[in-house]
């Protein structure tokens, strides 16, 4: 079993923004029974920093995004011989496929793959993600001793694909309660930046500028919602979600939405954001386990999301899941939603019932209780 001091080196293809490497980072972090070093086959991205501030020691290899690296490879080697860790946790296909053969090269026995994908389509999907993940699959019989899935749609996925699925195991991704909470302050404060009075129902999406986050369906929603005489205001918040963004803005154009969307670009508020919105909503096409549904629901925020990864199962009763790609159903929901928001009583119970739901599911110290249980040598 691993004890107290006992290192665990993580293996991951970069450290950006994104949802691994912010369940990777509240993991290390949180963690105050294992030792942890996070290698990042790229650079220190922008959780490199935070880690490292954080007490957990960060190597990079420099590989060039897409690309492996004789000496990036022979690093890594090096660093497992000279180290050798009891435990090599690995994070998404590439760190997946690179990480555990190195460790195994090296003769770390216990690997453990991350698995971050539900989705795995062309179009969707970039065809060397698919190829890698593929092979990951004959090797997965191999490498791994066990393969952690951060949502059940992503161990059927895998399962289907091939995987070895007795090693196949799900454990949720865990929020920090005490950051992603209700805050009042916070409500009012950001309301008023945006101009938004507390009569006026507030959505809000935080989500990257990408396809498959599909904004325009989004847009086209709100634009039914406002044909109904529905008021409302919008927030966009992530990376690309700003006025240079020259899709979103004939978007907004298209839909006649100028006045009642704001973009808000990449914050680093988002416990704040998530308090000032009324309902956060989500109209991907394609995830796995959205984190930001979880985030605002500890806010006390409800949620409107499409039926993706395990979305319906995240929000549960406390929210409204819709298809995929249907505007329609989007802006039906949202109308729905907006409808409840009415009766202030049901909805403070609603919203107490969100934070709830993650309390008890989705927190911190379950996710890392469970990552400590896979962890186990000889378990």
């Amino acid at each position: 079993m691993v004890e107290k001091h006992s290192d665990v080196f993580h293996v991951i293809t970069g450290l950006s923004d994104g949802g691994a490497e912010a369940v990777l980072y509240r993991l290390c972090s949180g963690d105050v029974i294992g030792r942890h070093h996070v290698v990042s086959l790229m650079d220190r991205g922008k959780y490199g920093p935070l880690l490292e501030a954080a007490g957990v020691p960060v190597t990079c290899l420099g590989m060039p995004q897409g690309r492996i690296t004789l000496d990036g490879l022979w690093r890594l080697w090096r660093l497992l011989r000279h180290e050798r860790p009891q435990v090599v946790q690995t994070w998404m296909y590439h760190g997946d496929l690179i990480g555990g053969l190195v460790a195994r090269l090296a003769g770390v026995r216990w690997v453990i793959w991350g698995i971050r994908h539900s989705t795995l389509e062309p179009g969707k999907s970039r065809r060397a993600t698919i190829v890698i993940a593929r092979l990951n699959a004959l090797l997965s019989h191999c490498v791994p001793k066990k393969i952690v899935c951060c949502a059940e749609r992503a161990r059927e996925v895998h399962h289907a694909l091939g995987y070895a699925c007795d090693k196949l195991v799900v454990i949720p991704n865990g929020y920090d309660l005490g950051r992603f909470r209700p805050d009042s302050v916070a409500r009012s404060q950001l309301r008023s930046e945006w101009g938004v009075d507390d009569e006026t129902p507030l959505l809000g999406m935080v989500g990257r500028f990408d396809p498959q986050k599909d904004h325009e369906t989004l847009l086209h929603a709100l634009s039914r919602l406002k044909e109904t005489g529905t008021r409302f205001r919008c927030v966009l918040v992530g990376r690309g979600m700003d006025e240079g963004n020259a899709q979103l803005a004939a978007w907004l154009e298209r839909y006649g939405l100028r006045a009642d969307v704001t973009l808000l670009g990449q914050r680093s508020d988002v416990p704040a954001v998530m308090s000032a919105l009324d309902v956060h909503v989500l109209s991907s096409s394609a995830e796995a386990f959205p984190n930001v549904l979880a985030e605002a629901m500890a806010c006390g925020t409800p949620c409107v999301t499409t039926d993706v990864g395990d979305a319906r199962a995240i929000v549960g009763d406390t929210g409204w899941a819709v298809p995929p790609l249907d505007a329609r159903q989007l802006a039906f929901s949202l109308g729905v939603a907006l409808a409840a928001r009415e009766d202030a009583v049901l909805w403070e119970m609603r919203c107490d019932a969100a934070r709830n739901r993650v309390e008890q599911n989705f927190s911190l110290g379950k996710m890392i209780a469970s990552y400590h249980d896979v962890w186990r040598i000889n378990g």
